[in-house]
């Protein structure tokens, strides 16, 4: 049975978790709106992951024993001033995840719940990950300057990112 301080927290990150997809398809939108279609698929795709993420998290939960309580979820931003501005919001949203992850893994190790102090480890991983990837665009970007040839070459290259749904090696469990 978990313990119910890190039920309640565990109940937070899927919120949070829902709501970084939700501004993860924001800035999808906002792509699409400036005919950035690879920039557009790349949040995209990383709003999947974030679904991928919370319905982790949910389904650990629940075989824990726990239960599983959904809230509103908070309306992302709509607007940015530019595709740097946007990866910019991104990379700081996902160092803040990370922050999150972090505090729970703390409070799980407080509590002296091991078994989810192992599931959290996942996503500490994860999160390297996570920040690394859009930290590479922000640098791109950043590069890339004012150039319309350069955006046109990083939103190709956007283009060809895929969700892939974690496998039971990478831990989702199943």
């Amino acid at each position: 049975m978990i313990e119910k301080s890190v039920e309640e927290a565990l109940n937070r990150q899927i919120n949070r978790e829902f709501y970084s997809a939700y501004l993860y398809l924001a800035m999808s939108a906002y792509f699409e709106s400036l005919n950035l279609k690879g920039f557009a698929n790349w949040m995209r795709v990383q709003a999947q992951e974030e679904l991928t993420h919370a319905m982790k998290i949910y389904d650990y939960v629940n075989e824990r024993g726990g239960r599983v309580r959904l809230d509103a979820i908070e309306a992302p931003p709509v607007e940015w001033s530019s595709p740097l501005e946007a990866f910019e919001a991104a990379y700081e949203h996902e160092k803040k995840v990370t922050a999150m992850i972090n505090d729970l893994v703390d409070l799980a190790t407080a509590e002296k719940d091991h078994a989810t102090v192992n599931m959290l480890q996942w996503f500490v991983a994860e999160q390297v990950e996570e920040e690394s990837s859009v930290s590479d665009v922000v640098q791109k970007l950043k590069l890339a300057g004012d150039s319309p040839g350069a955006l046109f070459m990083i939103d190709r290259e956007l283009a060809t990112r895929t969700f892939a749904p974690p496998t039971a090696a990478q831990g989702d469990g199943k």
